[in-house]
């Protein structure tokens, strides 16, 4: 508690030096009726609250009480923001694979500048929490970092996401509403799959990063865009490019720096490393102690290609241990579909010609994505919408067909067995 009108040393020059100083101890600062102004002063320099003379013992004590809630308030923020800090530090990020490496050396000289930063990779790899490692890493740590999936918004929701609505911008925009581009100010935008951008869109975006400013919609006045940009895609950009689907231009915006992340059948042993962290993590939510990976499941796993990457062995991972009844992971815990066996062209006895097909790549080529869609909505359809027969029809796991649902944006209802 420190008056306002003090000799040598003012409390507003006080809580300046302690505030310089890094000291977050909490200031009430005590003022006359005639220094009010100096009062305000002081609560924008980081006071908690003031008194204004002269003031009795109770209400010495309901402030005291205001400020010391406050200071633990602001403590408990300061915790859960170091621990997400430490959560994002580039040596939490598990794996020892020579592309993972390369990829995060890369991660790490990107971090300290403010150029614009793409991040490709098959989806699953861990894109979004690469993007959060390099807002944590740089000198934007203390701003928000506000993320925003390109693909999971409808067209027309999506530019008053990114850019910010005034009221009766369109129907049933009651109040204004701040878009993501202004709740970024001061710290990282994360716009995932940016290949899916609606053309429309693209062009905005490509004026934000030339210009820097945004127009919020139904306002008149532009405003200034304060954001180092982070992107990610699990697309060729190269090729949307040379296909028409997206702008060359706003390529070469976006492409300033590049990280590619390896999928998780080409880390090695990485995938054991990561099942024992999503263990230890699973089981201490459950307040019990992690399963051991056996060695029949370290084999399960390193010989499985886990097409959806990071994000299918942690469900996997977490399913395991849930069910698991012992100590001890097996290849039944984990549940993991059958893989065939790998025959080259070099293979005794079988030439690549003579190998039968399961399917045959029509001369005009297919869109992977349209089949792998067909696929999941036939099995889906003969199975009466059953998700774990489904599964077997197309040699996944459940949670691995729930995944794909998801990627095709249907996440369907989790109460079929």
């Amino acid at each position: 508690v420190t008056d306002l009108n003090m000799p040598q040393l003012g409390g507003l020059e006080l809580l300046r030096e302690l505030r310089a100083r890094g000291d977050h101890t909490p200031v009430v600062v005590v003022t006359a009726y005639s220094s009010i102004e100096g009062a305000v002063e002081a609560m924008r320099a980081g006071a908690i609250d003031y008194l204004q003379k002269p003031f009795d013992e109770e209400r010495l004590r309901l402030t005291m009480g205001r400020a010391l809630r406050m200071t633990e308030l602001l403590a408990e923020n300061r915790r859960l923001r170091d621990a997400i800090e430490a959560r994002y530090r580039f040596e939490e990020i598990v794996g020892e694979s020579e592309g993972l490496v390369a990829a995060l050396g890369t991660v790490g000289k990107v971090a300290a500048s403010e150029g614009s930063v793409l991040i490709r990779g098959e989806s699953g790899t861990g894109k979004e929490l690469v993007a959060r490692a390099i807002h944590f890493n740089s000198r934007r740590a203390g701003g928000p970092f506000v993320a925003v999936n390109s693909a999971a918004l409808p067209d027309t929701l999506l530019e008053a996401e990114l850019f910010g609505a005034e009221a009766g911008a369109f129907t049933g925009a009651a109040k204004r509403r701040r878009g993501r581009v202004e709740l970024a100010r001061g710290g990282t935008l994360f716009l995932d799959e940016i290949g899916d951008m609606p053309a429309a869109l693209q062009v905005k975006l490509l004026r934000l990063l030339q210009e820097r400013t945004f127009t919020p919609l139904g306002a008149e006045a532009e405003q200034k865009a304060d954001v180092r940009f982070v992107f990610a895609t699990h697309k060729d950009l190269a090729a949307e490019v040379k296909a028409g689907r997206f702008r060359e231009d706003l390529f070469y915006r976006v492409n300033v720096l590049s990280v590619t992340l390896p999928p998780l059948r080409e880390r090695g042993r990485d995938v054991i490393a990561l099942a024992e962290r999503f263990a230890q993590q699973t089981a201490a939510q459950m307040g019990r102690r992690a399963p051991a990976l056996g060695d029949a499941a370290r084999q399960s796993l390193l010989r499985y290609p886990f097409p959806g990457n990071v994000r299918e062995l942690a469900n996997v991972i977490e399913r395991a241990v849930i069910l698991c009844d012992g100590d001890v992971l097996t290849p039944h815990d984990l549940d993991l579909p059958a893989v065939a066996p790998q025959r080259g062209p070099g293979a005794p006895g079988e030439s690549a010609a003579s190998t039968p097909e399961l399917f045959r790549l029509p001369e005009h080529g297919v869109s992977l994505d349209e089949l792998e869609a067909s696929l999941v909505r036939q099995a889906l359809d003969r199975t009466g919408g059953n998700k774990s027969r489904a599964a077997r029809l197309l040699g996944l796991t459940r949670a691995t067909l729930r995944y794909r649902l998801e990627k095709l944006g249907d996440g369907g209802s989790e109460g079929d067995a």
